[in-house]
């Protein structure tokens, strides 16, 4: 075993990625198992390679399984095999007859779709029906594909994998970053340091990569749900949780415009205890919303705490000896709040008039 790899080993993350990728395995080994009894047992097929190579490519162990990914491996990979069908049907297998057959299915696949998976798929699968003994009949492994295919799609609505586990665990990651980011901006004002505040901006920034995972992890749980009987009961709380990570896409967004106004402020090296105050408040409410993620019953807890901050988001009010770029800090917050309370399940209407006119 090589020195750098043994070092590198951790055996509990190991065991993590073991945790959360049983089902896919479970999937895998079913469909595999049924595609080769049905091309083999059933067809009489003597070599249903095809069959079980489509049903592993399609699944796979990532976990993005919605049916429309699934679908799309199959279609390249079935559109491979159908063209290597085709040509030997007038030719017969060698090294340049491969040639063409590579050259033709990758501009092919590259015209009928944008993914660059697509036509990868397709060549993989045409090399192998290319190398394989031919069948007893045209479009024999053509139809093994085509098993396997299906295979991968009815363990998909069947055997489902709970999408749950990873949109919340998206969910926390988001939710982590936000507070990690909201803390040091409200350090940077506490102690009127820039660096601070500068490394709340860069949080801020960073939260782009975790967000559009979560928001892909909830669009792969939806397709799912909507195409398995099994996960009916998950749509409504896959419902809320798109809503939710829209609206702290937006918040997410507005963050950056508050810590940006706040590393300007600190430009002087003063405190502001009280504006510090303020967005620590903000930071305990969001606090609250990422608690009600995974419990919805705390959505009207976070709702109050809410409330409660934005009636008091009147610049002139809150801080009305103070300079201009304080009380943009205040402005700033403002639509920060609205849309945490929307992601605490209030109506946009309603969250913006909880907001004082100025």
């Amino acid at each position: 075993m090589p020195a750098k790899w043994h070092a590198g080993y951790r055996p509990r993350v190991g065991l993590l990625r073991l945790r959360d990728s049983w089902v896919a395995i479970v999937q895998i080994v079913v469909a595999v198992t049924l595609a080769f009894v049905v091309a083999r047992v059933v067809l009489g097929h003597e070599r249903p390679l095809l069959a079980a190579t489509v049903t592993i490519s399609s699944l796979g162990l990532l976990r993005d399984a919605r049916p429309s990914k699934v679908l799309q491996t199959v279609a390249g990979m079935l559109t491979g095999i159908a063209i290597a069908e085709v040509l030997l049907l007038v030719t017969r297998p060698g090294w340049w007859q491969l040639a063409v057959a590579m050259a033709i299915t990758l501009t092919v696949a590259r015209f009928l779709s944008p993914s660059p998976q697509f036509p990868i798929s397709a060549a993989v699968q045409t090399a192998i029906a290319f190398m394989l003994p031919i069948g007893d009949f045209p479009g024999e492994r053509l139809l093994d594909g085509a098993i396997g295919g299906a295979f991968a799609l009815l363990v998909t609505a069947l055997l489902p994998r709970n999408p749950m586990r990873a949109v919340l665990r998206d969910a926390r990651t988001v939710f982590d970053e936000f507070d990690h980011a909201i803390a040091r901006v409200a350090q940077g004002l506490r102690r009127g340091d820039r660096l601070r505040a500068e490394r709340g901006l860069s949080r801020a920034r960073d939260l782009h990569g975790p967000m559009q995972v979560w928001a892909a992890a909830i669009e792969s749980g939806q397709a799912i749900s909507r195409m398995s009987p099994f996960l009916q009961g998950r749509r409504q709380e896959l419902a809320r949780l798109a809503r939710m990570q829209d609206a702290m896409d937006l918040a997410a967004r507005n963050l950056r415009v508050v810590a940006r106004r706040v590393h300007y402020a600190v430009d002087d090296g003063e405190e502001r205890p009280e504006l510090a105050d303020v967005v620590a408040g903000v930071q305990r409410s969001a606090a609250l919303v990422a608690a009600a993620a995974e419990d919805a019953g705390r959505e009207p807890e976070a709702r109050e705490a809410l409330r409660a901050i934005a009636a008091t988001l009147d610049p002139a009010a809150l801080l009305p000896r103070a300079r201009l770029g304080d009380q943009n800090v205040v402005a700033s917050l403002r639509p920060l709040v609205v849309d945490l309370l929307v992601a605490a399940g209030e109506p946009r209407a309603d969250a913006a008039r909880a907001i004082p006119r100025v």
